[in-house]
């Protein structure tokens, strides 16, 4: 273990992510009501130019308007390539309440990229006198982005979480496919003549969850473009929790179950995780290091991850 210890994340609730434009009013009241953890207002992708002020007027209505319980409200705003986004981030924080607890920046390529929201609205906040401090979600997006990942990670306090936009990523990457994640026809591999497919996002995963844990960020994965798909959605939810993901985006409302399934810790497994803590009680007691348990060595290591099935699934129910 280094000499410095790795931060934890922010404790909250963040399974499902569930995306809503903000030109269409009428699905606010309905992502209020359901049962995803966070709720993203979008003002980017899915909001032609023509409409993004009046969207960008309707979302901010709605952050004082909408009962949106305890759920985590953010509001992605438009890229910083685009002459978007800075009118988001003003008048989301001038004209609507306290309620917003995120802005989500997409396509961040470099940590100066984080710098540059951060001030300006650490510079609103104080003119406005403020009371909650705004936090960031970030998604990477680009070949910068997952080049200048860790970078990112540490660029501001204010950031609690980070996703993989996989169509973007692709593009930025020059991916030969269309697909919004998930595996992909032509990524196989050969055995005895059978083909076997692996998953071409899993090394950009991978360095988002360590460049996550490292700093202290929730790491979470990104759409599944496909919402007939329910299988695949769940497959590659599973394979996201498996490397260390809290959670994964909803772009239809179907998809909330699914990721609430996957990134929600089952009876056996929390039951498994205490039975684990305390069989090492035991054997600490006993002055032991390592213990059995169901066939298997135990140890300290396996405190640390039992500890975090247990500790997200009270988070959970509490």
């Amino acid at each position: 273990m280094s000499f410095r210890i790795q931060p934890q994340p922010v404790a909250r609730p963040n399974r499902c992510q569930l995306f809503g434009p903000g030109s269409n009013t009428k699905l606010f009241e309905k992502m209020a009501s359901s049962a995803a953890d966070v709720i993203n207002l979008d003002l980017e992708d899915s909001v032609a130019p023509n409409d993004k002020p009046q969207a960008r007027a309707n979302v901010v209505a709605a952050i004082g308007a909408v009962d949106w319980g305890k759920k985590t409200l953010s509001v992605r705003i438009n890229g910083l390539d685009t002459p978007y986004w800075y009118r988001d981030v003003v008048d989301i924080l001038e004209q609507a309440g306290e309620r917003i607890d995120q802005i989500m920046i997409p396509k961040v390529g470099c940590a100066a990229d984080i710098y540059a929201v951060d001030a300006l609205v650490t510079a609103i906040e104080t003119a406005k006198g403020r009371q909650k401090k705004i936090a960031f979600e970030v998604i990477i997006e680009s070949a910068a982005g997952i080049a200048h990942v860790e970078e990112i990670a540490a660029a501001s306090p204010r950031l609690q979480a980070m996703s993989l936009g996989a169509a973007d990523f692709a593009a930025s990457m020059g991916m030969a496919t269309t697909g919004i994640g998930g595996t992909q026809e032509n990524y196989y591999m050969l055995h005895d003549g059978a083909k076997h497919w692996s998953d071409p996002w899993h090394w950009a995963q991978a360095a988002i969850v360590a460049a996550c844990r490292t700093h202290g960020v929730l790491p979470v994965d990104g759409p599944f473009g496909d919402f007939s798909d329910d299988d695949g959605y769940r497959a590659q939810a599973l394979r996201s929790a498996t490397l260390g993901m809290v959670g994964k985006w909803a772009i239809h409302p179907k998809q909330i179950a699914l990721a609430n399934e996957v990134f929600t810790p089952s009876e056996k497994a929390v039951t498994e995780a205490r039975e684990i803590l305390a069989a090492m009680e035991e054997a600490k007691a006993s002055g032991a290091g390592a213990t059995v348990y169901k066939g298997r060595l135990v140890d300290i290591a396996s405190i640390k991850q039992a500890e975090v099935i247990v500790r997200q699934a009270e988070m959970i129910a509490g």
